[in-house]
Order: C-alpha cells, then structure tokens, then sequence
C-alpha cells in the first residue's frame, strides 16, 4: 500500500534530495545576526551557524549586524537574498522584513504581514483556534489593565477559569525568556512581574502536562513539508532559555519518539500551523503532546534559531539531508523572488 498524504508530509533524505534543488553557488547571500534585543547573543551564535553551512556548501555568504550601518552597505552592494538569523523583535515582528521589502532585497522566510501575526503569540492563537488547530486556552493581559483591574482580583479571576497549573509567558518573545510555570496561586504573581519585565503584555494559558515536540517546516520546492519532530526533554522540566542554551540541561530525541499515528497528528497539525499563519519557506512549530497522544500548538517561530543546539538543524539531521544544501535550496528560492 502507498504512503499516506500525511506520511509523505515528513521530509527524509531519500523523499527530498538537496542535489535535484536550484543551485545557489553563484549567489551573494547577506545573513543578519544580533540585533539589540534580550536573544542577541542566540542570534550571533545562530549567524555564525548559518554563515559556516553556506559556505561549506559553497555559497558566498557574509555576515553583518542590523545597525546603523546595514541600509547603507545593501543599498551600496544589494545581496542576492538574505538569511535573517535575527531573534526576537528585529527578526520575527515583521519590521525588519518590512524595510527588505522596501529595498527590494529578497529574503528567506515569510513577508512582513505573517511575521507579526505569527509573533504576537495571543493573535497567533486566535488565527489558529479560528482554523480549528488545538491550542490551550489563554487570557493575554497588558501591564496597565493588570494594574488597573486590581492584581489580585484579575488573578484570583484566572486561576477560577483556566485552573492550575498555568504557564506566563510573554505575549512577545522567545527563547523562553520571562516564563515560568505555575503550580499554585501562590506563585501567579512572581510569574507574572518576571513576565513584564521581557514585555509589556503576558500571555497566560492553561499547562498542558505531556512531550514537549517541535516539528521544523521547510518548502524546498514542492510545497510545505514537515522534517522529523524532536522531542525535547529538559532536565529541569521546564524548556526555559538556560534549558535551551547551556549544555547538559536538556536531552533531545530526533526523531521523537512517538508512535506513527502520533506522528502523523503531530505533523498534520504543524503544517496546518504554518499554512494558517501564511508563513512560507520556514518555520518551527512548538507543540505539547498530551497523555493521550494529542498534540497542542503553544507558538510558532518564523525565525528558528540555527545554534548547535537548536531544534530546526537537528530536525535536518534526523531527515538525513545537509544544513548547508537544505539552507542553499531556501537561499535560492528567495533569489527567484527578486522583483
């Protein structure tokens, strides 16, 4: 019997090969690393990830800041395409793309509009609970409605309908920066002031206790495909930025350990993820699994970090294909896209 529609979703080496993808060897790629936000030093590490693999797949690639000294340098050379390999909000809220755009500089990865749904994590679940993708339920509350509303009031208020235990976590942001689990009431309001201190609006949900799995998308030329989920298995049990970022912390298992049918509902809701937000090219979606093998989506990053540890390059090893080839084939298909 054939494979499935969904099964032929998981990218593996022998169903995508590199070598039949457009050649980008004669390309200038520009890849942007830093920035000024708190995922500034993720980001240098991932830019240099990303510029290590191009060339080592024979790519001419170079790496700048997004400074002061950026517009000048694409308007004076433009690059064929560029990598952005920028973390939080100069990466992923749309702008960056935004001023791309404006100099007709192609890039990999989704347009302005999708960036900033996608990072605004309460507008992102909204679209996706909209399409029918699971995801937990969620109140999102500014600092000053926090305020205004009396605090213990407002948390006394979410406790009653979400229940415990909760997650907080910045309406925007990454790399778990400011998020803390919540197992008692006690806890909400210390989680609550870490929160604002990355954001100005919180994003509280209901915890969903399972495996913590990202499924990795990637279009290299014939539509969105899912690479192998990873299963991420923090030492702490929380994946918090020190889980993510320091080694020995956490454990991942590429391919996840799921069964086949899991598998399939996990990359079944993944690629519905990224075809609901409109993102293109790339994108990581997070997912919780529950104990009875239901997945839910808790974010999806359009800019996925590319570090030794991070989850998208790993999901390109369990696939079977290269770093280098798989990021050359993005590279190119961003270059066609020159208007």
């Amino acid at each position: 019997m054939g494979a499935t529609a969904a099964e032929r979703s998981v990218v593996t080496g022998s169903a995508i090969s590199s070598d039949d993808r457009a050649d980008a060897t004669d390309l200038h790629v520009l890849v942007l690393a830093g920035g000024l936000s708190y995922e500034r030093d993720v980001s240098l590490r991932s830019g240099r990830r990303v510029l290590d693999a191009l060339r080592a797949a024979g790519l001419e690639a170079e790496l700048r800041d997004a400074d002061v000294a950026l517009l000048p340098a694409v308007t004076a050379d433009p690059p064929d395409a560029v990598v952005i390999a920028l973390h939080g909000a100069t990466g992923e809220d749309g702008s960056l793309r935004g001023v791309l755009d404006l100099c007709g500089i192609p890039y990999v990865g989704c347009d302005a509009r999708a960036a900033r749904l996608a990072w605004d994590k309460p507008s992102a679940k909204a679209v996706l609970r909209e399409a029918g993708i699971p995801t937990p339920d969620w109140v999102a509350l500014p600092h000053d409605r926090f305020s205004e509303l009396g605090a213990v009031a407002v948390l006394d208020r979410i406790v009653d309908r979400l229940g415990l235990p909760l997650m907080v976590k910045p309406a925007q942001g990454g790399s778990g920066l400011g998020a803390a689990v919540v197992r008692d009431s006690a806890s909400l309001p210390a989680a609550m002031v870490g929160c604002f201190a990355y954001d100005s609006t919180a994003l509280v949900e209901r915890y969903v206790t399972g495996m913590d799995v990202a499924v990795s998308v990637v279009d290299l030329g014939d539509g969105p495909q899912a690479l192998p989920p990873v299963e991420i298995v923090p030492r702490n049990g929380v994946y918090d930025y020190a889980a993510r970022y320091t080694a020995g912390r956490t454990t991942w298992h590429a391919p996840a350990r799921l069964d086949p049918a899991v598998t399939r509902d996990v990359t079944e809701v993944a690629l519905a993820a990224h075809a609901a937000l409109g993102l293109r090219d790339l994108s990581r979606v997070d997912l919780i699994v529950d104990a009875d093998g239901r997945p839910n989506v808790l974010e999806v990053s359009v800019s996925p970090g590319m570090t030794e540890t991070s989850l998208l390059p790993l999901a390109v090893q369990a696939a079977g294909l290269d770093f280098g080839r798989v990021l050359g084939s993005l590279v190119a298909r961003a270059a066609a896209r020159r208007p």
